[in-house]
């Protein structure tokens, strides 16, 4: 059933636009976990769906390694030798978005779209699945073009991102990436908007989604929104055990951490989200500027409450 949503529009504009800070960066391009024994599609054992190498080492340096200039230079060559594959555009939008490059986000949202489209007819599985991909990035794109007068079209689009997250799911109701795209998508929309529950997201990506170390992201990250700050630190310490060379894990736990220690009045968690912050920005030359300075001022924000504390 496609979902309906009746939310005031202040509230939409605001909570939208975290949900598109947050989805560009992490929850778009769930497609694939690189894994020497399952090169090429690692969520299935069975029925494997080919996705293009340049695409795969793309998706590599971004969440394993959270290396963006290298991830930049594959899907350079994604785009030109892998023109037929959704995620390419995808990614593409998400490192746009980073950049805020609006055009590029425009145009590589629209071919996620078009790509998706176009795949129906050969995996329609996949084909569903990115032409929801599409229209969420399509409406991520006319917030932060249009502001709140785009929160109309913006919902409008929501709803086309359901309808084809339900054709989808009529195809393979377990399939990993299905259930770990849309349970992110759930948990965005759980935690940023009004009256909804994520503990069913939670469940989806707990249960069916794969691989593990986005699991364990995608719900770190909504205990953190959700202030549930204990269950959020257990969530990154189980990312980290598998992606410890990606800074974005580091400054993920670090926030963490520094809202903990406010919450607390806790200068050890202070210290150690200080430290984490530390680690994420032993490699920013890899990581775009703009979340180069935002890890950078919220280190400061907690080297001034840590002296605050005495």
């Amino acid at each position: 059933m496609i979902k309906q949503f009746f939310v005031p529009e202040s509230i939409s504009f605001a909570k939208l636009t975290d949900i598109a800070k947050v989805t560009f960066s992490a929850a778009i391009a769930l497609n694939l976990w690189v894994s020497p024994s399952l090169a090429g599609d690692p969520f299935r054992n069975s029925t494997q769906h080919s996705i293009g190498d340049q695409t795969e080492a793309a998706f590599k340096a971004v969440f394993q390694q959270g290396d963006y200039s290298a991830a930049a230079r594959y899907l350079k060559q994604a785009l030109s030798s892998e023109p037929n594959e959704p995620l390419a555009y995808a990614m593409s939008a998400s490192l746009a978005y980073g950049n805020k490059d609006w055009a590029r986000l425009d145009a590589y949202s629209k071919k996620t779209l078009e790509t998706g489209q176009k795949l129906v007819s050969s995996d329609p599985l996949r084909g569903n699945l990115y032409t929801a991909v599409g229209h969420f990035l399509e409406g991520g794109a006319i917030i932060t073009r249009e502001g709140t007068n785009g929160v109309p079209k913006a919902f409008g689009r929501l709803r086309q991102v359901y309808e084809y997250l339900d054709k989808a799911e009529a195809i393979s109701p377990n399939d990993p990436e299905l259930n770990l795209i849309k349970g992110y998508m759930d948990l965005l929309l759980a935690v940023n908007l009004p009256f909804a529950n994520p503990d069913q997201a939670i469940e989806r990506l707990e249960k069916n989604a794969a691989p593990q170390y986005l699991v364990d992201r995608g719900i770190a990250l909504a205990y953190r929104d959700l202030k549930q700050y204990s269950q959020a630190l257990d969530y990154a310490d189980r990312a980290l055990k598998t992606t410890s060379e990606n800074p974005e894990i580091y400054y993920l736990k670090a926030q963490i951490l520094q809202e903990k220690g406010k919450k607390e009045n806790s200068k050890p968690l202070i210290q150690d989200a200080i430290a984490n912050f530390d680690k994420a920005l032993t490699k920013k030359s890899q990581l775009p500027s703009s979340l180069v300075k935002q890890i950078e001022r919220e280190r400061n924000q907690a080297t001034n409450r840590l002296n605050n504390l005495g």
